[in-house]
């Protein structure tokens, strides 16, 4: 059996913890720059904030019902997430943390549980150390397991959190109470696809001959065929080394200055640079991108490109930022207000198997001094900085109504007034 645990709407209920006064209050997290609306309360979608919605473009709804509105604070979330699954991994050795508030547990020889009681005492340990509300769904396989929670979440009530499909009845009425378009898997283009020949839930699509599911979906629908149908297919997946690495961000405003998208850019670069150090790789290409607003159709628009060789396998801030210092001059071009620029590495491989060159190889004291300044910014909060970074400020994004990091900064603590 699998169980799939997934945070009620995590982000708000992360705000919750630490400011009581939000709970039965309609809350909206935002995206990157307080852009868009990336998490909602049950209060606030029930007053029919969309998600993904623009805030500007619903800032008197948000005014009218009083709508408590927070930035993204992934320091706070991280960490919460990070407690919640630590706990819930002391119930299962098997596991997959699927996102930042979803993990797969995998229940073998729990054959004499009852599972119900035992989603139930995840549900009072996470509640008790953290807080943080969840919902679990039980079941023969991930996808069914991806069915049960949906039932859980949706009739609190009734299961309280947990609901096991168990038997081929439970099957049956889960798959047929589950819409196609809400199927773990099934994307729109395969959604237009399969409402087209009449299958509007899962339990139709499970019914398909399985030569027409390989035929227009691929081995990969194929096997999400059979795990709807109670046939273990899909398995616990291991933490991968990523293929490519990006950083990527939307500027707090619009830029028109070199200097200011350089100095963006070269922050992106350290920051791409370290997060190849921490899976211990090295990068051969460099992808730079930058572009206008395409929101403001008022204003000229332009976008553009470049892959940059390094002439070395490297991780190294330094290399890296002076490659893409070269690709930015090369598609920066005057007269237009950007918006948004991005780092993709690519080529990616082993720290410790470099190619050797036979005319260029790195400088051998950069991995010494990457290692000391991660080290330094790790217990320093970022204060060590290159010197095309803005050495003035830690952070440039825009958070208008960010919430404090309660959990990783001593001077953001809670305070409790008695």
């Amino acid at each position: 059996m699998f169980a799939l645990i997934d945070c009620n709407n995590f982000y708000a209920s992360c705000e919750r913890v630490f400011n009581p006064s939000l709970n039965n209050q309609p809350v909206v997290v935002l995206s990157n720059n307080d852009g868009c609306v990336i998490a909602r309360s049950n209060e606030a979608k029930a007053l029919g904030i969309p998600m993904g919605a623009p805030a500007f473009q619903i800032k008197q709804l948000l005014n009218k019902h009083n709508i408590h509105v927070f930035s993204s604070n992934y320091a706070l979330y991280g960490d919460m997430s990070a407690r919640v699954m630590n706990i819930l991994s002391n119930f299962s050795p098997e596991l997959e943390v699927y996102s930042i508030d979803e993990i797969f547990l995998k229940l073998e020889g729990f054959n004499l549980y009852d599972l119900t009681q035992y989603g139930w005492n995840m549900i009072d340990l996470v509640k008790r150390s953290t807080g943080i509300p969840i919902s679990i769904g039980i079941a023969p396989t991930k996808s069914l397991a991806k069915v049960a929670n949906k039932i859980a979440k949706k009739f609190p009530e009734r299961t309280k959190g947990t609901y096991v499909i168990d038997t081929p009845l439970k099957v049956e009425k889960g798959l047929k109470w589950t819409e196609i378009g809400d199927v773990w898997g099934i994307g729109r283009q395969y959604q237009r696809k399969l409402l087209g020949i009449q299958v509007t839930n899962a339990w139709q699509f499970t019914q398909l001959p399985n030569e027409y599911v390989r035929k227009e979906m691929s081995i990969v629908g194929l096997r999400l065929q059979r795990d709807l149908s109670g046939i273990p297919t899909l398995d616990l997946e291991e933490v991968a080394v990523k293929k490519n690495i990006a950083v990527t961000r939307s500027f707090e405003k619009m830029y028109t200055d070199f200097e200011d998208i350089r100095e963006r850019v070269a922050t992106y670069a350290s920051k791409v640079s370290l997060k190849l150090r921490k899976q211990n790789s090295c990068c051969q290409i460099a992808y730079l991108f930058l572009h206008t607003n395409k929101h403001r159709e008022d204003l000229p628009q332009y976008a553009n490109g470049i892959s940059i060789r390094m002439p070395f396998e490297t991780n190294s801030t330094m290399v890296i930022s002076k490659a893409a210092m070269i690709g930015l001059k090369r598609i920066y071009r005057e007269g237009y207000q950007y918006k948004k620029a991005g780092i993709i590495v690519m080529g990616l491989t082993p720290d410790t198997h470099k190619q050797l060159g036979l005319f260029y190889n790195e400088d051998p004291r950069h991995k010494v001094l990457m290692q000391t300044i991660d080290r330094l910014n790790k217990n320093c909060f970022d204060q060590v900085k290159f010197g095309a970074q803005d050495l003035s400020k830690i952070w440039k994004m825009q958070q208008n109504h960010l919430s404090k990091r309660y959990t990783t900064r001593l001077n953001e603590l809670i305070e409790v007034k008695v």
